[in-house]
């Protein structure tokens, strides 16, 4: 009987890309030979909490406008595997204990079944350790001791660069990136990744991204007449130095108050991660608290999709009660081999 029960669990693994599930709780259930579409929601009530003892029957899931059958639904706790990117550019420097102290809470939120590494972007990008790995300890000494110096803001390579070191991990997914300005890569040439290269590869991935960004004072000018600019157009030298903001020059002008890039609620609403703006930095340990508990607090839903015809398809995602709000990723690529499930 043994064996037997082994064969099985061999063929439906090799039929299917499976969420891992949390070893207290028991694997989400799949049918053997279909591919499936993962898709994780956080669902919200009118006060922004969260809501994580749903049943199945207030899901529904439309591909490309056609209702689907769930062929998975599992409300336990599912392990991520996550890339934390944070920003050290100059505006930053005054506040880097503070992120410091911000990313380790998240650490400390982690359960033994997530595994991560750390980013930090500036004069370059640089991802640490080597693998992922689920000891806090490593992680912590990193944030102490390995991001480096202040420098510019290559925001979306570092994104960019996050989502290539999470293409071979199987599961959930997840970049967390926090940043203070705008991107501003140290390398001006036609080398860099834009908001829309990097939300592409997210989408057709199947790469979450949530977002920190906290707004401030910097010493860029607004144009006049056009408040709502806040210096985009800008050569590089309009900024008088590098960085991601609050290194311009002396303008004659009253700091105004800048918000943070405005693609990270896009990738984040288009990828089913969350964005959360911040106007002070006292903020950041509980926010990076917050995603944690958001992320062990997710559905997953499958569905297995009538035709793999390597197009991007939408998905919307339906809940019965009109008091809740979930979000979750907008598209999947139906590819032949299904990332990310």
């Amino acid at each position: 009987m043994r064996r037997t029960l082994g064969r099985v669990a061999t063929l439906v693994a090799a039929s299917v890309s499976v969420i891992i599930a949390s070893p207290q709780t028991q694997p989400p259930t799949f049918v053997a030979g279909n591919k499936t579409v993962a898709v994780y929601a956080t669902v919200t009530n009118a006060r922004g909490r969260l809501e994580p003892d749903l049943k199945q029957d207030v899901f529904a899931i439309d591909d490309n406008g056609k209702r689907q059958t769930l062929t998975l639904f599992a409300n336990d706790i599912q392990p991520i595997t996550l890339i934390m990117l944070l920003d050290r550019s100059g505006s930053m420097k005054q506040n880097f204990d503070l992120e410091e102290r911000a990313a380790e809470a998240f650490v400390r939120e982690m359960f033994p079944t997530d595994k991560a590494r750390i980013g930090s972007f500036a004069k370059s990008i640089q991802i640490d350790p080597e693998d992922f790995t689920s000891d806090r300890d490593t992680l912590l000494k990193i944030l102490r001791n390995d991001l480096q110096d202040d420098g510019p803001t290559p925001l979306w390579n570092a994104v960019d660069r996050a989502i290539d070191k999470l293409l071979i991990e199987k599961g959930r997914r997840v970049v967390l990136v926090f940043t203070d300005g705008v991107d501003q890569p140290l390398n001006f040439q036609n080398h860099n990744k834009s908001l829309r290269d990097v939300m592409k590869r997210a989408e057709e991935e199947d790469v979450m991204v949530y977002a920190i960004g906290l707004a401030g004072q910097n010493g860029m000018p607004v144009v006049s007449g056009r408040g709502d600019d806040r210096g985009r157009g800008m050569n590089p030298g309009a900024f008088g130095g590098l960085g991601g903001r609050g290194l311009g020059g002396n303008t004659g002008r009253a700091p105004s108050l800048e918000q943070p890039d405005e693609g990270l609620p896009k990738i984040a609403a288009a990828t089913g991660g969350g964005y959360f703006e911040l106007t002070s930095p006292r903020d950041l340990a509980n926010t990076f608290a917050k995603v944690a508990d958001e992320l062990h607090h997710q559905y997953a839903l499958g569905f297995a999709p009538e035709k793999l015809d390597g197009k991007m398809h939408d998905i919307t995602l339906h809940l019965s009660r009109t008091d809740l709000v979930a979000r979750a990723r907008k598209r999947y690529l139906a590819s032949r081999v299904l990332g990310g499930a």
